[in-house]
């Protein structure tokens, strides 16, 4: 007789392209890792400090799981956490506020400072290299005044190595998230406390650098 391993799970339902209303609910804090990428032709590695952001659709509403009713479509998006000029989480700030920042401003940005937060998320769909399609984030811009965005549905969600770390969401994270943050700088030094500060390329510590923006983001 033989043994059959199936797929047992229907392909995820993708978010429709498009401009929606979206609301910043959740914020986890990956790290300072080591990334493997191609520079002008020749592998690279390199260590970058990591952010994944998420935020939810209140417009569009789906049953999940039946004890909870309908709950609002969800995407997240991972960003190195660099505010230099063609960093693509600070091209995706400036988007979304409507006005550059001053290399001033710059200097080093909350972005805790998001979470709450109201705006419009441009959807695409692109296929990966193993033919899998998935969503893309192509902007993020500012609600129209004579627009109002839904009140949140999701409760905020934050996560960091200082006063929002909780075991038990680690925990629940999925696997991919929550291996790539034991790897990285803060996990080890926050399970091990002799661990060495992380000193970048300057040679000044990422946690030691003032903050110098009074605005919301």
């Amino acid at each position: 007789m033989a043994i059959y391993a199936e797929q047992n799970s229907a392909p995820r339902e993708l978010i429709e392209a498009g401009l929606h209303l979206a609301r910043c609910y959740k914020m986890i804090e990956v790290g300072t890792v080591e990334e493997s990428m191609i520079i002008k032709g020749v592998p690279t590695l390199k260590t970058l400090k990591k952010v994944r952001i998420g935020w939810e659709f209140p417009e569009m509403l789906k049953v999940f799981k039946e004890e909870k009713g309908k709950q609002p479509l969800v995407i997240e998006q991972e960003y190195t956490l660099s505010m230099g000029d063609k960093a693509n989480l600070r091209k995706m700030l400036e988007s979304w506020r409507g006005q550059p920042y001053t290399d001033e401003q710059a200097v080093k940005v909350d972005i805790t400072k998001l979470l709450g937060q109201p705006c419009m998320i441009n959807l695409t769909h692109k296929k990966s290299a193993n033919g899998k399609t998935y969503e893309q984030i192509a902007s993020v811009v500012p609600v129209p005044k004579q627009m109002k965005c839904p009140t949140q549905i999701n409760p905020t969600y934050q996560l960091d190595y200082d006063d929002h770390w909780d075991k038990e969401k680690f925990d629940a994270l999925p696997t991919f998230i929550s291996d790539k943050m034991k790897t990285s700088v803060e996990y080890k030094r926050m399970v091990n406390p002799n661990e060495d500060k992380f000193i970048d390329e300057s040679g000044q510590p990422l946690d030691e650098i003032e903050e110098q923006s009074d605005l919301p983001f």
